[in-house]
This record gives C-alpha cells, structure tokens and sequence, in this order.
C-alpha cells in the first residue's frame, strides 16, 4: 500500500488507524492475534530465547567512526528504461539478471506484471495470475519467490514460485500479508512484518521450498515497509513504518539462534527504502519520512558488525519505493515514486565507486 493520489491518502490513514485498534487483532484471525500479544518490551527469538535492545545507541555512536572503512560508495553504473513505470515492485536476482515483480504503477493501480532486467535491457516476460502490490521477493536455490502482497484492500497469503514463464503457488504464509520484505539465507527465505490490512506484524517467517513456513521470531514492535539485506549469515533490518510512525532502529536477526537485536540507528526516521547487500555491507537505498513528500536521494552503508551507519553515496533523484536486488557484483534497483509522486520507469545499475 503506498499512498500517494487523495484517494490512497486515505485509504493509507484508513489502515494506519486500524492497526492501532486492538480488536482488529480478533478480526485478523487466532495466528496474528497470538502474535501481538507476545511481549513488545523485548525482541523474542525461535524456541523462546530473546535479547535486550538496549545500549544500541551506544554501540552506534561508538562505532561510527569506524564505518568510513566498511564499505566503497555506491555509483550509477547504467540506466535501463523499464516497460513502464512502477513503484513498490518485488526485486530478486534470477537467471541473468534481475526480476521485477507486480508493484503499483503511475495511477497507484496494482500490476501483474514480471519483467526481467538483462544488461541494459528490460522486457516484460510473464503474468501473474492475479495483480498485487506491496508483496516482497528473494532467491533461493537459483529460484525467484514471492511473498504476500495486497490488492483492493485484500492480502494475499500466498508464496509464488515466479518464472519468465509464468507463476505457481509454492505455499502459503502463517496469515495474509502485505507491506512485506524478505531476503534469503542459505536455503531459506526470510519475510519480514507486514501488514494483514487491519493489522500490522511483528513476525519473522520463515520459509524453505519444499518444507514448511513457520514463524521463527518476533521483533519489538510492528513493522511495515522495512529495509531488508541478508548479510554474513544474518539478517538485517533498517527502518520501515510501526502502525504509522518512521523508525530509526537497525536490528539484526540470527537465524541459528533465533535471536533479534538491535544492532544500531539510523541517522533518521526512514521508511518506504530499500534494502540490498554487497561485499558483505548492508545498503539502504532511498526511502522517505513521515511525508508522503519526504523522499530523500541518499545512499547508506550499515556495518553489519558494529550497525555504524555512513553516507554511501546518492540516487540521481531523491525516491522512495524502490524495489532493488543483489547480484554478484552489482545491485539493481527498480522504479520508485519522487517528491512530486511522479513515478520512475528506470532500473539504476548500481556498483561500488572506484574514488
């Protein structure tokens, strides 16, 4: 869900009073019920365990001296012009590239669409069965997943194996989500929050193809539209929205232990960004504040070791919505909305700077 027309400002202000209703719990079903009220004064971990967030700020200030040594900046290596324009699309690598899955296109109406971006080509190359926006996507195994995902005010719980050919279903989330992100471990996949469209998540789900989909952990408090990187065999996790307010807090998920946290701050509030891994660092790309005008050009490396934060570089135009994937040497980053709504039809080639 983005927001952008009137008409989605409310819809956006609709939802957001809805998550602060506890009833909505009730209405969104025993699982999610089950799941808010687990404690929000800690981050709980797989199995029980759990680790106090405290300190972090700390930590933040401590390291950030460090941070300049952690990771080059980001440049804009090429542009692709896409086959339209998108925000909010789901990103993962796939063969060759990149696929950019659904999102919202320039009248906030939800897509279908799967176009793959190849080099400085971009073509849509499949349909989903249905259109959704706010769904998230990663590898895993050499294969592109989908996760959740919204449309007319309805999540999906559904988890597509997407092609150039086409879609299946490959399983089903614990509860309809939308406003979802994920990335991949190993040979799990990981989704993180999201929204059930009365009621925000705090889950971390986890999901191998082949087996099962089961909640493997909680973070402190509700989160919508996170920036989220798989990095050194953890996850990281920067900003989003709780209910309706921008976060500053980097937290860290292990899946070997189950435990989450907070790793460090961001330098402000942030939401609507994207999250993406290179060389073992973390970037946030974009994203915006409180305003739906908020958006914000810049560029940042998070240690995954200290959560020290520092400026990687700049978009050419300040964006939210994003969609971005990593490759091997590279990241990709797809679509966006700007200051003015208007929405971005091009792919940024991103790669380290070499000065």
């Amino acid at each position: 869900m983005s927001g952008f027309s009137s008409s989605a400002q409310v819809r956006f202000m609709r939802r957001a009073e809805a998550a602060r209703v506890p009833a909505a719990a009730l209405r969104a079903g025993p699982l999610v019920a089950v799941l808010l009220a687990l404690p929000i004064s800690g981050c709980g971990g797989g199995g029980g365990s759990s680790t106090n967030a405290t300190g972090a700020s700390a930590a933040h200030t401590t390291s950030a001296r460090t941070a300049s040594a952690v990771a080059p900046r980001l440049r804009v290596a090429a542009t692709t012009t896409l086959p339209g324009a998108v925000q909010l699309p789901a990103v993962a690598a796939g063969a060759g590239g990149a696929l950019a899955i659904a999102g919202l296109d320039a009248a906030d109406s939800s897509l279908a669409s799967v176009t793959a971006i190849d080099g400085g080509s971009a073509t849509t190359v499949a349909q989903l069965p249905n259109a959704l926006h706010d769904a998230a996507a990663a590898s895993v195994g050499g294969r592109t997943y989908l996760f959740g995902g919204g449309n007319a005010g309805t999540a999906s719980s559904s988890i597509l194996e997407v092609t150039r050919a086409g879609a299946r279903v490959a399983g089903h989330l614990p509860a309809p989500a939308s406003d979802v992100a994920a990335a991949a471990i190993g040979g799990t996949a990981y989704v993180v929050g999201g929204f059930t469209e009365t009621t925000p998540l705090r889950s971390i789900v986890a999901f191998t193809p082949g087996g099962t989909t089961r909640v493997v952990a909680t973070i402190p408090r509700p989160l919508r539209y996170a920036a989220v990187a798989a990095v050194g065999g953890r996850l990281l996790i920067a900003g989003g929205t709780s209910g309706e307010t921008a976060q500053r807090a980097i937290l860290a998920f292990d899946p070997a232990s189950g435990a989450v946290r907070q790793l460090g701050e961001l330098p402000h509030a942030l939401t609507h960004a994207a999250g993406s891994s290179l060389n073992g660092v973390m970037y946030v790309l974009g994203g915006r504040g409180e305003g739906l005008d908020e958006q914000t050009s810049a560029i940042l490396a998070v240690d995954p070791a200290t959560g020290a934060v520092r400026p990687a570089g700049r978009l050419p135009v300040a964006l939210s919505d994003i969609g971005a994937a990593s490759l091997a040497d590279r990241i990709v980053a797809v679509g966006g909305r700007d200051r003015a709504g208007g929405v971005r039809d091009t792919a940024l080639t991103l790669v380290p700077a070499t000065r």
